[in-house]
C-alpha cells in the first residue's frame, strides 16, 4: 500500500519513523517551519526532521492537502483540522494516545496523569470531522504506573506502529462507547504548582515533562521542576530548572543558595 503521513509532534515522528521500517511512506504532511526557543528563530517540526533523514517527501502548506492519491493516510499528533472534502479522498486513520471516548482532544496523555487515571492506552480511529470521534478499529490499554508524559507518549508510539500493522490493509471499525471527556490544550495555568497539594503537584510535574515544565517557587526563586517523588506524602524535588539556568539536581541548585 502507498501510505501518507500527516505527523508534527514527537509522537508523530515516533510513529512515522517505526512505519516506514516495513511500510511505504510516500509523504509527510505536516506543519510549516515555527519560530522556537528564547531566539524565536524558525525551526522544523520534529516530524519533518524525521523524514528528512528517512528521505520521505515533506509538504508544509499552511491548509491541509494531498499531494498525490494514496491508499492510506495515517493521522498522529498533525495538530491542524482536516476538512471533510480531504477525507473523502482517502482512508485517514488516526493515532489518538488515550482510551477513546476519554480524552479526546489537544492533550490527552498530560490530562489522563493529571486526572489521576491508573490507566491509558492508544486508540486507531477514521479519522472524521467530529474531534476524535471516529468509530475505533483498534484499541490497547497499558498501566500510568509512576510514569512521565515522556515515557507515556513513548509506550505509546510503541503500540501504536504495531496496531497500525494489524489495521493498515483491512481495518474494521467499532463505534465508540461510553462517556466522553475532553482534554484541553496545555494553558499556562496549567503550569502552576501548588505545593500544599503534594500529591496534586506530583502528577502534574510527571504530566508536564519533559517538555513543557511545571513551575513554583522555591527558597524564594522561581523554578521548573522537571522531576520530582513522593516520600512520607512530602514532594521531594530531583530535578529543577531555576530562571536562565540549566537543568540540575535539587542538591546542586540548594547548594548554589549558599
Amino acid at each position: 500500500m502507498r501510505i501518507g503521513v500527516a505527523a508534527t509532534a514527537p509522537l508523530g515522528a515516533d510513529v512515522l519513523e517505526r512505519l516506514a521500517v516495513t511500510h511505504d511512506i510516500v509523504f509527510l504532511l505536516t506543519r510549516p517551519d515555527a519560530p522556537q526557543g528564547r531566539g524565536r528563530k524558525l525551526a522544523p517540526p520534529p516530524a519533518k526532521e524525521s523524514a528528512e533523514r528517512l528521505g520521505i517527501a515533506v509538504h508544509q502548506p499552511e491548509k491541509p492537502e494531498l499531494p498525490e492519491a494514496v491508499d492510506r493516510v495515517v493521522v498522529c499528533a498533525y495538530g491542524v483540522y482536516i476538512p471533510p472534502r480531504l477525507l473523502e479522498q482517502s482512508l485517514f486513520l488516526n493515532v489518538h494516545p488515550s482510551l477513546l471516548p476519554r480524552w479526546r482532544g489537544a492533550a490527552p496523555v498530560e490530562r489522563a496523569i493529571l486526572a489521576g487515571d491508573e490507566e491509558t492506552g492508544v486508540t486507531i480511529h477514521e479519522t472524521v470531522a467530529e474531534l476524535d470521534a471516529g468509530p475505533i478499529a483498534a484499541q490497547e490499554r497499558f498501566a500510568i504506573g509512576e510514569d512521565d508524559a515522556g515515557q507515556v507518549f513513548l509506550r505509546a508510539g510503541q503500540v501504536a506502529a504495531r496496531l497500525l500493522d494489524d489495521v493498515l490493509a483491512d481495518p474494521h471499525f467499532e463505534p465508540q462507547e461510553g462517556e466522553s471527556t475532553y482534554a484541553e490544550k496545555i494553558t499556562p495555568a496549567d503550569r502552576e504548582l501548588d505545593l500544599a497539594d503534594p500529591l496534586g503537584a506530583w502528577r502534574r510535574i510527571r504530566a508536564l515533562s519533559p517538555h513543557i515544565g511545571a513551575r513554583t517557587e522555591l527558597h524564594g526563586r522561581q523554578v521548573t521542576i522537571w522531576s520530582a517523588r513522593l516520600a512520607d506524602g512530602k514532594l521531594v524535588p530531583e530535578i529543577v530548572q531555576a530562571a536562565g539556568r540549566n537543568r540540575m539536581s535539587y542538591d546542586e541548585f540548594v547548594r548554589g543558595l549558599r
